[in-house]
């Protein structure tokens, strides 16, 4: 049994659904800009208030003609080219020239490209008989008229942007965004820039999680770096309390008796609960003060990224109104044994690589909670369920690729 298992641990999906429960969605709306909307959330469905494309037009570069059974050879009649249309009808035994993006004259039903043709002067001859059809893109294919194009609570992607362009929008209607107040305790910590002394570590997890939030393009408050002092502990609590919709901090939440954190959340306002079965990051708090939620990660940095990834993200993205499915995990096999004992779900870190459409999985080495290259060198968790044992070469296992909120 895992020597930091205990009874009252939290199972993480436990964590995920209480966390959950307790949340109301921050609804807040505003108007931004297209090019402004990268990752903002909608707060309606958006629908489409025209057909894309506008009408039928051709796929191909080629020729456009009406199908017969007699296709021996066509009589080029015009040309209809991408933004000037042919203005007459076809007849059986006319065509006319056509380029990608050509509105398809009337008259005509299929296109045949240009490759599958003999050309001679204004006269061609069919080598290859297109099907009924062939090469034309219907009106409204891509996003028909009055359809909806993307739902409620859909976060906004640069592929969606594009399509909302597609569609004329200029602006689109989104939650606002969460403001997420961030700081660091401990006096084992040193600011960047001045020198280290023995026994001290420098401030990552502040900047590894500023950086992990601005994937989520929320607005971050950053408190800085506070020492191991309750009472400047609580007035950085009250202060973010004020300002903020979340507060995330890193130490603080274990047992030690420079462990203030929690004592001080416990004095401000509720805690929900404060161990999870997780490997790495049992000491993993979450409550509220105020009506700020607070989330308090542990102080080892590998700790601090995956309770941050695995449990606040999700709980993030709900907060600000989004609607999404978690992400779905792989089988992979095993290309050398896995240390584990039963108690804690493990999240280890792994190098995913595929062959032959099988999936084989290997650690990034030594994978101690203060390891943060053991993270960096990584692409995938090795996701090791909470009463699993060791792991043999060759298993297969289940893995979580990373996704781009942590790569």
């Amino acid at each position: 049994m895992d020597f930091c298992a205990r009874p009252d641990l939290i199972p993480v999906e436990t964590a995920l659904s209480l966390m959950q429960q307790a949340l109301d969605p921050i609804l807040e709306s505003e108007t931004v800009s297209l090019l402004d909307s990268l990752d903002r959330v909608l707060t309606a469905p958006l629908y489409s208030n025209i057909n894309v494309p506008s009408a039928d037009n051709s796929a191909m570069d080629g020729y456009a003609f009406k199908l017969t059974d007699d296709l021996s050879t066509l009589q080029i009649v015009g040309d209809s080219l991408a933004g000037h249309p042919y203005a007459g009808e076809i007849r059986s035994g006319e065509c006319v020239r056509i380029t990608t993006g050509g509105i398809v004259p009337k008259g005509a039903d299929t296109v045949i490209m240009q490759e599958q043709v003999e050309r001679n002067g204004n006269v061609i001859r069919i080598n290859v008989r297109p099907h009924l059809g062939e090469n034309i893109r219907r009106a409204g294919e891509d996003s028909a008229k009055g359809s909806m194009v993307l739902s409620q609570g859909h976060r906004i992607t640069p592929i969606d942007i594009g399509l909302i362009a597609s569609l004329g929008i200029t602006e689109v209607q989104v939650y606002r965004r969460l403001k997420v107040a961030l700081l660091s305790t401990g006096d084992e910590l040193t600011p960047l820039g001045k020198p280290i002394e023995d026994g001290k570590i420098y401030d990552s997890n502040r900047y590894t999680l500023n950086a992990l939030l601005q994937r989520l393009h929320v607005e971050t408050i950053d408190l800085g770096l506070q020492p191991d002092t309750p009472e400047i502990i609580k007035k950085s609590f009250t202060q973010a309390m004020k300002i903020a919709d979340v507060v995330i901090s890193t130490g603080g939440v274990s047992v030690g008796d420079a462990d203030f954190t929690k004592d001080v959340l416990a004095e401000l306002g509720n805690i929900y609960f404060w161990k999870v079965a997780i490997k790495p990051g049992k000491p993993f708090a979450f409550g509220k003060i105020g009506n700020c939620w607070f989330f308090g990660l542990p102080g080892n940095p590998v700790s601090a990224a995956i309770t941050y990834h695995q449990l606040v993200l999700p709980s993030l993205r709900y907060l600000s109104g989004e609607i999404f499915n978690s992400a779905p995990k792989l089988n992979a096999i095993t290309q050398q044994k896995f240390s584990k004992q039963p108690g804690r779900a493990d999240y280890q870190r792994g190098i995913l690589t595929s062959e032959n459409d099988t999936n084989y999985v290997a650690s990034t080495g030594v994978q101690g909670s203060g390891v943060l290259t053991s993270l960096a060198k990584a692409n995938c968790f090795i996701v090791l369920e909470q009463e699993r044992g060791k792991v043999e070469k060759d298993e297969i296992v289940k893995i979580l690729p990373f996704d781009k909120f942590i790569l």
